[in-house]
């Protein structure tokens, strides 16, 4: 997302959005990557390689402080890798700090107004507009991030970064959402192939699921738990599917209710529960522990969650495919970025620029795969053969032409909406249409209240 949001909000508003937005997207519920290109001329050359020779930048002596939350496949990466900077740039010193999920918005919204934090911060895209507009980040330097070849080299998600004509942050990795399926429960099913197409979803789900005598679930045939990724699958995934558009271009207004196909996408996700009845918000705790536990055959969750399910289910037997598809292809697709708070300067804001190449670069952007199971957020990192072809990664590699990177205002809040209106129907009957009409409607003025306040600046 961009650049005229600089225009700050003044600290004690800022510290209350940050404090919601932050709280929105936890865990392993969303994110995507880290920063751009690596070496010494690559100021305007991002496909640098990170074994170059370190630039004239890097003279003089400085440390900078690097700031993400505590997720241990990336911290422990993360320090392996400022190591082999500090090699290609002896005068650099990086120092990682992390905090819990839960303190992480507390310290940003504290100490980068006060000029004590960090160089370079990890953030979640969706964060974007309110940090911008609080006044925490600068723009992207140019002359290390042409923004003509940040379109021309990144897959096109990254446009989310992007506010106002100016990129705000950089990824190393991206991920999308792609259709996981027990192979063990379709062999039992009788089902030769993962769904391509939302009627033969349905078709596999009524096929999969398994009650007891009492109508209780044993098995969902589809994992349904809005709260998760279904709520990023309705807005990037079946909206556009269905023909409709998310916002306009200006991203001041969803577009939801256009015309029936957004409608016919919210239906088509509240069936699973309410018709199909393949399955139900909270089965096995969540849709996660379903899946990995083998309580749940098809699931829709992120590239990210590769890794844990290596480490948590060894013994489980599963596949990945794409999304299924309807009138059109897409999925949906997120990140988390790299960005300079704007007080970074002098010394200090050419080594941030610096180590962002140098997180960017392709040999970090294929560690972050090997470690992280991320996916390359450069498209010819991710278009080799030896991901493209992946039994794991091919999938989720192959929808990323096709992603979408929904603009989020606030994250939380836009999830949440999605949720209750999912209730509203389960727990209230309400009708179908009226849930639709009202969580368009009240998505509508999170966009209306934060353009109005920017337009006031």
């Amino acid at each position: 997302m961009n650049q005229p949001l600089r225009y700050g909000i003044k600290l004690a508003s800022a510290l209350a959005a940050l404090l919601v937005v932050l709280t929105a997207c936890g865990g392993d519920n969303g994110k995507g990557g880290d920063a751009s290109p690596a070496s010494s001329n690559a100021a305007a050359s991002p496909q640098a390689s990170a074994g170059e020779a370190p630039s004239s930048a890097s003279a003089e002596k400085v440390t900078i402080e690097y700031w993400q939350y505590e997720f241990p496949a990336k911290v422990e990466l993360i320090d392996e890798l400022i190591q082999e900077f500090q090699t290609l740039h002896p005068n650099i010193t990086v120092k990682q700090t992390n905090f819990p999920y839960d303190q992480y918005s507390q310290k940003v919204a504290t100490l980068v107004p006060a000029g004590k934090g960090p160089d370079v911060i990890n953030l979640y895209y969706g964060w974007l507009p309110q940090y911008v507009a609080s006044g925490y980040l600068q723009p992207l330097p140019e002359d290390a991030f042409p923004p003509t070849q940040i379109e021309s080299d990144y897959y096109p998600l990254v446009s989310a970064a992007k506010l106002d004509g100016a990129y705000y942050a950089i990824p190393t990795a991206v991920r999308t959402l792609a259709l996981f399926y027990n192979k063990d429960l379709f062999a039992k099913a009788q089902i030769a192939e993962p769904p391509t197409t939302w009627e033969e979803l349905v078709d596999a789900a009524k096929k999969l699921t398994e009650k007891d005598d009492k109508g209780q679930f044993v098995v969902e045939g589809f994992a349904w738990e809005p709260g998760a990724q279904l709520h990023h699958w309705f807005r990037d995934g079946l909206l556009p599917q269905a023909g409709a558009q998310d916002l306009s271009d200006d991203r001041r207004k969803v577009l939801w209710d256009e015309t029936p196909a957004g409608l016919e996408a919210f239906q088509y996700l509240l069936d699973f529960a309410i018709t199909h009845k393949t399955g139900i918000n909270g089965f096995y705790n969540d849709d996660i522990n379903a899946f990995k536990t083998g309580h749940a055959a098809i699931n829709i969750d992120g590239s990210f969650r590769l890794g844990a399910l290596k480490n948590d289910a060894p013994d489980l037997v599963y596949g990945i495919a794409p999304l299924p598809s309807y009138k059109e292809k897409s999925a949906p697709a997120s990140f988390w970025a790299n960005a300079i708070p704007k007080n970074v300067q002098g010394a200090k804001l050419e080594a941030a620029k610096e180590f962002l190449k140098f997180l960017t670069s392709k040999e970090v952007q294929e560690k972050w795969v090997e470690r992280v199971g991320e996916l390359p957020a450069q498209k010819a990192v991710g278009s080799q053969d030896k991901y493209v072809n992946d039994e794991k990664l091919g999938p989720f590699i192959r929808q990323l032409d096709n992603s979408k990177a929904h603009f989020f205002i606030d994250e939380n809040q836009e999830r949440t909406l999605i949720v209750n209106a999912t209730n509203e129907v389960l727990l209230n009957n309400v009708p179908v249409e009226q849930a639709f009409k009202d969580l368009v409607a009240k998505t509508q003025k999170i966009y209306d209240d934060y353009w109005a306040k920017q337009d006031k600046k």
